[in-house]
């Protein structure tokens, strides 16, 4: 009979550590964003938005993409254009990624775009890997 008792009581706080520290892990999730975007000029409020969000979130906020793709990779030679929308992404800890099948789709040279552009090989998939890490996604 004790040793049922006290088979049971091991048993109770095993489940109670494991269950407490569960929570704590969910307690201190970050908040992951990511966007797919089709249009450089919409960088803007974008960043403004992942400011907004870092504010809001405090301590919860994590890591924060926007991805570019199709046509609108043309552009990105344009260093000086490009320019002041990194400086804004670094300062908001926005990390702006760039489609390799979209730079290739439209012949444009990765060595030409600024190096502070991460390119992936392909933006969409990528986004649908970030989403099932938990990211919340949307697309402009």
């Amino acid at each position: 009979m004790k040793n049922l008792f006290l088979s049971t009581m091991i048993l109770v706080l095993a489940f109670s550590t494991f269950s407490a520290e569960a929570q704590n892990r969910m307690h201190h999730k970050k908040n992951n964003y990511v966007v797919l975007t089709k249009k450089i000029p919409q960088l803007q409020p974008i960043i403004l938005t992942a400011e907004a969000l870092a504010q809001e979130d405090g301590r919860k906020f994590g890591d924060f993409q926007v991805i570019i793709c199709g046509k609108t990779v043309t552009d990105l030679t344009d260093k000086e254009m490009m320019r002041k929308f990194i400086v804004q992404a670094e300062k908001a800890k926005v990390k702006i990624v760039v489609c390799g099948f979209s730079l290739k789709q439209f012949g444009v040279d990765q060595k030409k775009i600024p190096q502070e552009l991460e390119v992936v090989a392909n933006g969409i998939l990528h986004n649908f890997q970030l989403q099932k890490k938990g990211y919340l996604s949307v697309e402009l």
